[in-house]
């Protein structure tokens, strides 16, 4: 099963969006120059900022490879998907468990234009795209219910996401309302922004992104961590992106050297 090829708004070429930036971080090719100025800009403050995007990438595939082989996940549940990059999620976790279901969820129009892209799943499995805004979670809960069983275990992953959403605009609401729909035995994976490590070059960055009209967001270990509650950590519990079970990656270079400013941690729903 697949999901259909989907319409939706217009793209937005005038101001900067995290999903385009992101896939400017990481090479990608479909982004606008207003993404370029903005990445430009961020990299001159902090030139690992495209190590950090690669780091996000590593871990959703470290972390889907221990949940599919290890905890016998077979249902996501990817909001913020972002651009699709090879390997998508859905690669990783159909090539081991074919009939894997996944469902991806994302704001931007230009995700939307090349959701094709993430729609290529296995026969047995199925993959779907949900246009629409972490914001708005019961909705996406609601589109997700077509294609995933809620009362089945499902691995939400919520990668580079929540640094985009302060508290005061509904962060952990967000959060609780989309562990509260998943089963016992579902997990979080989660990835965000810290200034624990290089708060000056951080702080820099958030100054740019917001120049841009973005919101950007750095929590301390203990403010990440707040997101678990009433979660069981997976070990190694909340640690940089790259001391997260370095042992799945496929490749030692998709470890990366040099801080990243990002944690990573994922937790089962007892």
């Amino acid at each position: 099963m697949t999901g259909t090829e989907p319409t939706g708004p217009l793209i937005d070429t005038t101001r900067p969006h995290p999903a385009r930036v992101y896939d400017w971080f990481l090479g990608g090719k479909d982004n606008y120059p207003v993404d370029e100025d903005l990445g430009h800009r961020i990299m001159s403050i902090d030139t690992g900022a495209p190590r950090a995007a690669r780091s996000n990438r590593w871990f959703m595939q470290r972390a889907t490879r221990l949940l599919v082989r290890d905890q016998g996940i077979s249902q996501f549940l990817d909001i913020g998907s972002g651009i699709p990059t090879e390997p998508n999620l859905h690669q990783l976790a159909q090539a081991v468990a074919p009939e894997a279901r996944i469902v991806y969820v994302d704001n931007d129009p230009i995700v939307l234009a090349h959701a094709g892209a993430l729609l290529r799943g296995t026969p047995q499995g199925a993959t779907h795209y949900v246009q629409a805004d972490a914001r708005d979670p019961q909705r996406i809960v609601e589109q997700a219910a077509g294609v995933l069983d809620f009362d089945r275990p499902v691995a939400l992953s919520l990668i580079a996401l929540l640094h985009f959403i302060a508290d005061e605009d509904g962060a952990h609401d967000l959060v609780g309302t989309l562990v509260d729909a998943l089963a016992p035995g579902s997990f979080l994976v989660l990835s965000a922004l810290t200034a624990d490590f290089e708060p000056e070059n951080v702080q820099r960055g958030i100054e740019a992104y917001t120049a841009g009209g973005v919101t950007l967001v750095a929590r301390s270990q203990s403010e990440f961590g707040t997101f678990f509650k009433g979660l069981e950590l997976v070990t190694p519990g909340v640690v940089p992106l790259p001391a997260w079970h370095p042992e799945l990656a496929e490749d030692e270079s998709d470890i990366g050297d040099g801080p990243v400013s990002l944690y990573g941690a994922v937790g089962r729903k007892p």
